[in-house]
């Protein structure tokens, strides 16, 4: 059984349409054991009932943006080592860097490819 076979994913974006290309890239790589959840919110309440092994996660979103929910993920003791990747169109210098300091993994740049994604994710979890 490969990778790919037991890495849990969830996949956190307001808009449905980008939780759509993400979870369609996973299921290319052959990525099936996807969770997804619109808000930062709900994912950290999800996530701390049930972590997964790695969050993508946009990085614009109301209420709890990407960073906010990296670092609620990093206080939780039963989440605060879960992979995380911040999707994002924007990834500024500031940006970057805020999320270094809070444990951030990887960042993907919008718009993506499964190619880049690939990249992306094996960065942080391994050959898929």
């Amino acid at each position: 059984m490969s990778l790919k076979d037991t890495l849990r994913v969830m996949v956190v974006d307001d808009m449905t349409v980008s939780r759509g290309l993400v979870t369609q890239a996973l299921e290319e790589l052959g990525v099936y054991q996807i969770a997804t959840e619109s808000s930062g919110q709900g994912a950290l309440k999800r996530l701390a009932a049930d972590p997964v092994h790695l969050v993508l996660a946009d990085y614009n979103m109301p209420g709890m943006d990407g960073l906010q929910l990296l670092e609620g993920l990093r206080r939780n003791k039963s989440t605060s080592r879960v992979g995380y990747i911040l999707v994002t169109g924007t990834p500024t210098p500031e940006l970057i860097q805020k999320g270094q300091k809070l444990g951030l993994n990887n960042l993907v740049r919008k718009p993506f490819t499964t190619a880049t994604m690939k990249k992306a994710i094996e960065a942080v979890v391994g050959r898929l």
